[in-house]
């Protein structure tokens, strides 16, 4: 077959089509991603602190455009590490930090290096829905659902699908991963209870599966700004064992700067025990091209030394409660009773479901069709396609103003369709 070159002009990863969230005109409530008036704040951050560091490369040998250490600077991991600790009020060591270009990359260096091949992945029955197609892009693995709860994955479900689908790694240090987002879970927007926490760490190290943890919206709670955000899981494998000598680690803390500074800079990282560092440290992809994005990473930690990383994530925090705030109000005003939806403290998503006989993937296209209004319908979420009857709306990237109108248009919509459907 003959190869045809194909260029649809973009400039930005929305763009070239009906969804494209800058188009004012389209109620597009499905991007998860900060708002061009966020992302100017940023951009300014970002200049001074590339003008200052520059200006310091240039009298110190330049080092920060050469390759980087596999899993980035001891500048880098210490600055990050002093930014983290003071963002998640608990203690982070600059030694269990991998440097990365986003938390997209993370999952992928984690299953290319650290699963077998051959292994299992166990996703939640709702779940970030570009993970689950980068996760099934490594089609020798099986992936297996597992029911998720208002506090978290169903414990004792996970622990028998362990048990059936268990073997014996060759060559990786885990033959099994549960994938999932602990705090401010994408879609459902929830926060896993104390309680399984301690159980997830429990089947972890008696079944000896790493549980990679999404946790790119952490430090997006709002509220009270000088309260501790939920307590990652990680922090809970090392609380619950400490690092003695019995510990080997079964958490890997997969963050990135996209949601609290700027998804374009791609830079992120992960915190992990020391036997999955080492497998980072000694990966062929980190060792041919040096630190995942070391330039920014340079950036980033004069950022943090200036001040300005933690600014933007006040500013961002502030921002994006607001706008929680008014969908939450709009949705308590104008949704159908017959419907309910999720009340998150954090992260970037509402989670609404409709009675159990309406098709949100219909909704979704007869909104956009008669409101010019779209959310993300719940089988995109889903590994076996289910979900029919939920729907995800995204508060973050726009104003609130627009939010209250749109989400009242939505609403409408779902009068409109449940009236129709009622009536067929």
């Amino acid at each position: 077959m003959e190869s045809v070159r194909k260029e649809v002009p973009m400039q930005h990863l929305f763009d070239g089509g009906e969804f494209n969230v800058y188009d004012q005109k389209i109620a597009n409530l499905s991007a998860g991603a900060p708002g061009p008036d966020l992302l100017e704040e940023s951009a300014k951050y970002i200049c001074l602190a590339t003008e200052k560091r520059v200006k310091y490369e240039l009298e110190n040998k330049s080092f920060l455009f050469q390759y980087g250490p596999t899993v980035g600077t001891t500048e880098f991991r210490e600055s990050l590490a002093s930014f983290l600790t003071e963002g998640y009020h608990s203690e982070v060591n600059k030694s269990d930090l991998v440097q990365t270009s986003g938390a997209t990359s993370g999952l992928h260096l984690i299953l290319s290096t650290l699963v077998d091949l051959a292994g299992v992945i166990f996703v939640d029955e709702y779940t970030y829905m570009i993970a689950l197609s980068t996760i099934s892009q490594f089609n020798t693995m099986k992936i297996v659902p597992v029911p998720l709860e208002e506090d978290g994955p169903n414990v004792g479900t996970l622990k028998g699908l362990i048990e059936q689908h268990r073997f014996e790694a060759k060559g990786k240090l885990f033959w099994g991963v549960y994938y999932t987002m602990p705090t401010f879970h994408n879609p459902t927007g929830i926060v896993f209870s104390e309680e399984k926490c301690h159980q997830l760490i429990k089947l972890a190290r008696d079944t000896d599966i790493l549980i990679a943890c999404d946790d790119v919206y952490n430090l997006l709670h709002y509220g009270d700004p000088e309260a501790a955000p939920p307590k990652r899981l990680f922090a809970y494998d090392i609380a619950d064992l400490g690092r003695t000598e019995g510990w080997r680690g079964n958490v890997i803390s997969n963050g990135s700067f996209s949601k609290i500074l700027s998804p374009g800079i791609r830079l992120g990282w992960m915190e992990c025990p020391p036997r999955c560092v080492e497998a980072f440290r000694n990966s062929g992809v980190l060792m041919s091209g040096g630190a995942a994005n070391n330039y920014t990473g340079g950036i980033v930690s004069t950022l943090i030394q200036m001040g300005l990383a933690q600014r933007q994530v006040q500013l961002y925090s502030t921002n994006y409660g607001a706008r929680l705030q008014a969908m939450l109000e709009t949705l308590e005003t104008h949704l159908p009773k017959e419907c309910s939806f999720s009340r998150p403290r954090g992260g970037y998503f509402v989670w609404i479901r409709f009675p159990e006989h309406i098709d949100c993937v219909e909704l979704n296209r007869f909104s956009m069709e008669n409101h010019r209004v779209a959310g993300v319908p719940g089988p995109r979420f889903s590994i076996s396609g289910e979900a029919r009857n939920l729907i995800r709306l995204t508060f973050a990237f726009h104003a609130p103003d627009y939010l209250r109108r749109s989400v009242a248009k939505f609403c409408q919509s779902a009068r409109d369709f449940m009236a129709k459907a009622d009536s067929a």
